[in-house]
């Protein structure tokens, strides 16, 4: 279903999305947020994939918001237990969940987006509506960039092994072997960033002008509908965000302030 609808959409939506839970800083509508995004990926059968990736990202952060708000929040008044310097507070459990929640929340709606939109159609539609071709470059080169990594990754280990490298074994061995297959990483996505530039140059891509694609994607009335809705409600509520920080009023009750 994602897939079949407009890139500017789904992209529409995400943005909406990702400013409405920081807007909020409630770990309550971050949830609310991380749970349609879990459900819209089952719908649309990149669940397993989506969940892969960000337990790569979220697993590292989680611990770490753990390590450094949970032992050692300075704000922290109500001690569950101390260990010298380490104190578990309610306080600092309170902020390491509602920023993780958040983070959470923004990670998974970027990683939906980035495994359901079709990009050469995303770059077809920027380009229809004037949009500077640098930033569709950027966006598409940025959501290429880690299946780019994965597919010159694999070619390189191949290569490797063919030629007797072991690549196995403990784990000093892998960090040897990763530290082999940078080298020829870093040189083979340098090689090719300056292949891209050649063919960009070659097809005008700084030349001024208005500019044509040959792709043909489907835009109805209800999705420009839509993402002038999502898209004003996200400005709504990033105003309301700003007024309410000059004027010292919370958006929404946050669980930290609750136990203060």
């Amino acid at each position: 279903m994602l897939s079949r609808l407009n890139p500017l959409t789904t992209l529409a939506a995400s943005g909406a999305a990702i400013a409405l839970t920081m807007a909020a800083s409630n770990w309550p509508v971050s949830v609310a947020v991380a749970a349609a995004v879990l459900a819209a990926g089952t719908g649309a059968g990149v669940m397993r994939r989506v969940l892969a990736a960000s337990a790569v990202i979220l697993l590292p952060l989680w611990f770490s918001l753990l390590v450094l708000h949970g032992l050692f929040f300075p704000e922290g008044r109500i001690v569950l237990a101390g260990w010298g310097p380490a104190r578990i507070t309610v306080e600092g459990l309170a902020f390491a969940l509602e920023m993780g929640t958040r983070t959470t929340a923004c990670v998974l709606v970027l990683l939906l987006f980035s495994f359901v939109v079709n990009v050469a159609d995303l770059v077809a539609m920027m380009t229809t509506r004037r949009i500077p071709p640098q930033f569709g470059y950027v966006l598409a080169s940025t959501l290429t960039l880690a299946p780019a990594i994965t597919d010159q990754l694999s070619r390189i280990r191949q290569a490797q092994e063919a030629r007797g490298l072991v690549l196995g074994g403990s784990l000093l061995q892998r960090v040897a072997a990763a530290r082999l297959q940078m080298v020829p990483l870093v040189l083979a996505l340098i090689q090719e960033a300056a292949e891209r530039a050649h063919a960009l140059d070659a097809r005008g891509f700084s030349s001024p002008g208005p500019r044509s694609t040959y792709r043909e994607v489907a835009d109805s009335r209800g999705q420009r509908t839509f993402r002038r809705a999502v898209l004003g409600l996200a400005a709504a509520a990033v105003i309301l965000r700003l007024c309410a920080s000059w004027f010292g009023v919370p958006v929404l009750p946050s669980l930290s302030a609750g136990n203060a």
